[in-house]
């Protein structure tokens, strides 16, 4: 038989050098036990926060109750801590429903994807927009004593500094594919292909333990401020503001 008609010799492991045959089955094990990580943890999270999970829904469901409660009333500076603190658990609720998928789900564009509703969440988390400078003013009015207001505001600003670093290290893939999409596909694609799930996790328990951290100064307030005297300072200055309205 001619060389020409030979069958071609497959080209296995046992005939390739034996660093590329190292690098290809390290790649191979690698990728397999990080599968077989991602399927424990699938399991093993849930499992593992249940505790955390129904102390989070618990949290979620009073501060929805008692902001409810104070939308029109005239403890307006009451209300203003319970509004900011609902607004801390809606991110937080948000995130936690994604945690699980952007850490352990079985396909990658899905991890990706929880992974940038994650960094989108903290990205677009307006603490101005809810405290403001009326923030010093409320806690004045309410009586809150110096030192706790001290810790307040070192709490918000631990706070802006975890959101901060996530507007610095993604910048680019917010406005190139998750707040925004960028007209050229390509970059899209790359900018989503590039993602480190694990670095925007990183960010994400920093937020986590940032908003945590808040939500106990804001139930210090919110005890601090329950007084009579709280009480009628903002009932009285929420009637003044009232009349001046009207006038």
């Amino acid at each position: 038989m001619e060389d020409s008609q030979r069958k071609p010799r497959r080209r296995g492991l046992g005939n390739v050098p034996k660093p590329v045959a190292k690098r290809w089955v390290s790649f191979k094990t690698r990728k397999w036990a990080q599968m077989v990580a991602r399927a424990y943890m699938r399991w093993k999270l849930p499992w593992a926060e249940r505790k955390r999970r129904k102390a989070l829904e618990e949290a979620f469901q009073t501060a929805r109750y008692w902001a409810a409660r104070g939308e029109h009333s005239k403890l307006r500076a009451s209300a203003m801590l319970q509004n900011i603190g609902l607004y801390l658990l809606l991110a937080d609720k948000d995130i936690q429903a994604l945690k699980v998928d952007a850490l352990t789900h079985p396909d990658e564009w899905t991890r990706k994807l929880s992974a940038r509703v994650i960094l989108l969440t903290i990205y677009e988390w307006d603490a101005d927009e809810v405290t403001g400078k009326t923030l010093k003013e409320a806690l004045d009015l309410m009586l809150i004593p110096e030192e706790l207001q001290r810790e307040a505001f070192t709490a918000l600003r631990k706070l802006r500094k975890v959101q901060e670093k996530a507007k610095k290290n993604f910048h680019f893939i917010r406005n190139a594919a998750i707040a925004h999409r960028d007209p050229n596909a390509l970059v899209q694609y790359r900018a989503i292909r590039d993602l480190n799930v694990k670095h925007v996790w990183d960010v994400g328990a920093e937020f986590f333990v940032a908003i945590e951290g808040l939500i106990n100064v804001l139930t210090k307030l919110i005890v601090a401020g329950n007084t009579p005297e709280s009480f009628l300072r903002q009932w009285a200055a929420s009637s003044k503001t009232e009349g001046t309205q009207k006038t």
